[in-house]
């Protein structure tokens, strides 16, 4: 019983004891709260402030059966809606204290707190405000500051103003007033003051007032130092040496307030100085300023569209040792008074003395024809030749081909005007003489001559064949007359070509920025940096990097034109040849240094390659074409067959319609030289497509050699392209080296073994090679003596002459 008893009373002490301390806390936090109610009403907000923070301990603290009771959780709703009370009226008393706005920045030392006497001070506000709602308030001020004043002050003229208040009753206040400023009023060194004036004002009006004025002011330092550098120093940076003096001033402006403000006010003491730095190297970011709006000039000027009004017609002078077209030129072209051409002049052994080059017959070879036969076996063929007035030559040519207007006879000495007129505007240099000499008409009068006992020996044939049409030349004879140059003279000829204004434009655009370069080392603005490179160096520099945008930049944006016409690409060529003389002309200029004068020379020789590739690969382009329509003829197989004679005939005349269109566009645009040159490569592709296809073929029958004759003589008509002028004969062989060996190829085909054996001794074949010839004659004739015998002779190899 008395163990009961004390246990009972125990319980009953622990109780009371619970219930005191639960009491007794109970009482202390009703105190507390009331006290901070009390003082939220009454304004008392950095009190209140200290008192919430005492009543959040004391909930924290609370014993462990009061914190669930029911008179608990209603004390903690009451306290937490009692400090969010006082931390509102905190944060709208920063709000009335601090206004930014884009127009002015207002800063008042003390405010009224709203619904009470109370009045509270900036700092006593700051400090009472708690570290985090403290910090946002500060992040969200300095990004105002950068906004609506540092960038606005750097990237526009304004102006500012500051205003203060101060009175005994009434809280003082202090604003700056910003405003734009009309442009007329500009001035750079003004922006870097206004920015001085807002730091001042910082300085005097809100640092002192800040409970962590050091960190605030610490983080405006990269802001300034950005806006400073991007949105004045660097976008002012002048177009010209005139403005650059004033610009070196507004840089010292701004490395003196680097040093008094962001070092001094803002307290920065990181050695890097991002301002100094800069504005120790203006020179290189001046030079590099000029060398990106020289660049956008140069990207302007290569990017526009072509002008064909604004292109210019160079002249260049063309000094060589005589070509074949000059020494066959005054080989076959003789005044009426020159006597007779001796023997030895073509290698004739008969008739050669008596030859007269009349207007009536060009190369006497219209007399003395003898009817020619020929040992035919399965393949052979006897070839009468009648006179030519029998024939219609354009049949033979392909001129009459695509709707395509019929040139005049050849016995006209007329040409093809459509792809002749003369875009060179200058007189060829080789005199006129009175009376030019008229081409035979037929190769088989060569052979005629003087060979009667070769003739006679032949196998009479009864069948006659039809004799083919003339041929427009007389190769044998052009080739003789190239044999024997005679001793090399010195030709000079005036030709020109077609270069674009751009090219005039950015010669130029070269010039003035050399120019512009010694004039920026000669004026001793900039001062000179052992550690970098020389003053000018780099806007220098720029002249050879015009010239590298131009290769790079060009050909990319009309690359669908110069991809599909001839004559925009030969303009190209002829640009780039133009440039790279001019660019020559300016890097041996004394005034020019030698890091530029390397890279010009560089550019200089990279155009070079690029003028020769691009007119190589036009031309290259061009024989793939040729040779793609000449794979409609499918090498010339089965040519009997009309349908297979018909396709083949289309195929070439497409080719020359082809070829014809090529000359007639890129005449204009070329030099005589250079015209001659591309036009004598495609003409040669093709020819010698066309000779490798029919040499290639094992067997030709009678019919197939007079079909294959005639296609050939299509390509005849490629000859008038090498007529500079009518009264002079073409220079065709100097250009095409397979001229010959394709004339005389369209003349086989339809002579007799004895007209091929007698040309052979002659060597009038050496174009041919031996395997070629004997194949030739394998697959012309049958299987006789007679052709046995012929082989046997060609095996023996081509005659040496002397």
């Amino acid at each position: 019983m008395t163990l009961t008893q004390h246990a009972t009373l125990a319980q009953d002490v622990s109780d009371s004891d619970v219930r005191f301390n639960a009491l007794l806390h109970l009482s202390q936090c009703k105190k507390q709260l009331g006290e901070l109610t009390s003082l939220t009403q009454q304004g008392k907000l950095p009190e209140a402030v200290q008192a919430s923070e005492v009543m959040d301990r004391l909930l924290a603290e609370c014993p462990e059966p009061l914190d669930s009771a029911e008179v608990m959780h209603n004390l903690k709703r009451t306290a937490r809606a009692a400090k969010d009370r006082a931390l509102e009226q905190l944060n709208e008393a920063y709000s009335r204290c601090i206004v930014i706005s884009a127009e002015e920045f207002l800063i008042r030392t003390s405010v009224l707190v709203r619904q009470s006497d109370t009045i509270l001070t900036l700092p006593s506000i700051l400090s009472s405000i708690p570290p985090a709602s403290l910090s946002s308030h500060m992040n969200t001020l300095r990004r105002d500051l950068t906004m609506l004043y540092i960038d606005f002050i750097c990237k526009q003229p304004a102006s500012i103003s500051v205003a203060s208040h101060s009175a005994a009753v009434a809280p003082s206040e202090y604003k700056l007033s910003i405003f734009p400023a009309p442009p007329t009023t500009h001035n750079l060194v003004s922006r870097i003051e206004n920015l001085a004036a807002v730091l001042d004002f910082l300085r005097d009006h809100l640092f002192p007032h800040l409970p962590y004025s050091s960190s605030f002011a610490l983080s405006l330092c990269k802001p300034i130092t950005t806006a400073l550098l991007n949105h004045l120093l660097v976008p002012s940076l002048p177009s010209s040496l005139d403005a650059l003096p004033s610009f070196l001033q507004l840089t010292h402006r701004a490395v003196e307030f680097e040093r008094d403000y962001i070092c001094g006010v803002l307290g920065d003491t990181s050695p890097e100085k991002d301002v100094k730095a800069w504005a120790d190297a203006v020179g290189t970011h001046y030079e590099r300023r000029r060398r990106v709006d020289l660049l956008e000039r140069a990207r302007a000027i290569i990017t526009r569209e072509d002008n064909i009004s604004d292109a210019f017609r160079v002249e260049v002078i063309v000094a060589e040792e005589a070509s074949p077209k000059k020494h066959l030129m005054d080989a076959t072209v003789a005044p009426k008074t020159v006597p007779p051409v001796e023997e030895e002049a073509w290698d004739f052994e008969e008739e050669s003395s008596t030859q007269d080059f009349s207007e009536e017959n060009g190369w006497d070879f219209e007399d003395d024809v003898e009817a020619k036969q020929e040992t035919t076996g399965g393949s052979s063929a006897l070839n009468d030749n009648p006179p030519p007035n029998e024939e219609d030559p354009a049949d033979a040519w392909g001129w009459n081909d695509d709707d395509e207007p019929t040139p005049p006879d050849e016995k006209d000495g007329s040409t093809d005007s459509s792809a002749w007129d003369d875009p060179w505007g200058d007189e060829p240099s080789v005199p006129k003489p009175a009376v030019v000499a008229k081409p035979a008409t037929r190769l088989e009068k060569v052979s005629n001559k003087g060979k009667s006992s070769a003739t006679s020996s032949a196998v009479q044939s009864p069948v006659p064949t039809a004799a083919p049409p003339p041929t427009p030349a007389m190769p044998s004879l052009a080739k003789q007359g190239t044999r024997d140059l005679g001793t090399p003279q010195q030709y000079a000829e005036k030709e020109s070509y077609l270069v674009s204004g751009r090219s005039q434009e950015l010669v130029t655009l070269v010039e003035d920025v050399l120019r512009e370069a010694a004039e920026l080392a000669k004026s001793k603005i900039l001062p000179s940096d052992s550690q970098r490179s020389p003053v000018g160096s780099i806007l220098g520099l720029t002249s050879s990097f015009i010239l590298d945008l131009y290769r790079a930049l060009y050909p990319v944006t009309f690359s669908n034109a110069l991809s599909t016409s001839p004559k925009r690409a030969m303009f190209f060529s002829n640009d780039c040849l133009w440039l790279s003389g001019e660019v020559k002309r300016i890097s041996a200029l004394g005034s020019v240094p030698s890091p530029t004068k390397e890279k010009l020379i560089q550019g200089q020789e990279r155009l070079k390659v690029l003028e020769e590739s691009w007119f190589e690969d036009v031309v290259d382009n061009q024989c793939l074409k040729v040779n793609e329509i000449l794979d409609g003829t499918e090498r010339f197989r089965d040519t009997a067959d009309q349908d297979r004679y018909d396709e083949s005939e289309s195929a070439m005349n497409e080719v020359l319609q082809d070829i014809r269109h090529f000359a007639r566009e890129v005449k204009p645009v070329l030099t005589k030289t250079k015209y001659f040159n591309a036009i004598g490569s495609i003409v040669d592709a093709a020819l010698s497509r066309v000779l490798s296809d029919i040499l290639a073929l094992s067997d030709i029958p009678e019919v197939e050699s007079h079909k294959l004759s005639e296609l050939c003589r299509i390509l005849n008509a490629l000859e008038s392209l090498f007529v500079e002028d009518s009264n002079h004969p073409s220079f065709v062989v100097a250009y095409v080296p397979s001229w010959l060996k394709f004339s005389y190829l369209s003349e086989l085909l339809e002579a007799s073994i004895a007209d091929i054996s007698y040309l052979f001794e002659e060597g009038a074949l050496v174009d041919f090679e031996i395997e070629e010839l004997v194949k030739l004659v394998k697959a012309l004739f049958a299987d006789t003596p007679l052709r046995a015998n012929t082989i046997n002779k060609l095996m023996q190899g081509h005659p040496i002459r002397s």
